[in-house]
């Protein structure tokens, strides 16, 4: 944590200087712009689930327009059969 404190005789504008300066040489602000986006790493059976529930969506789906009965309501259909 960065505590600044005033100083005699120091204008507010002083003291916001002397503050961003000490913050920036703390590196705050570097490490929480580097971190903000991070996102833990799916295991490897998470996206081996991931790829082979897709797999089977490609199928289902194809199935469907190979009989002509796709549309957006078969989708969520499908969807929902494979989910439970």
């Amino acid at each position: 944590m960065i505590e600044v404190k005033k100083r005699d005789r120091e204008s507010p504008e002083g003291l916001i200087r002397r503050f961003s300066k000490r913050v920036q040489q703390s590196r705050v602000l570097m490490k929480a712009r580097r971190s903000r986006f991070w996102t833990k790493d799916k295991s490897k059976t998470k996206r081996r689930e991931e790829a082979l529930y897709k797999v089977r969506i490609r199928k289902e789906i194809e199935k469907l327009k190979k009989f002509g009965r796709f549309d957006d309501e078969s989708l969520k259909d499908v969807k929902r059969k494979m989910a439970g």
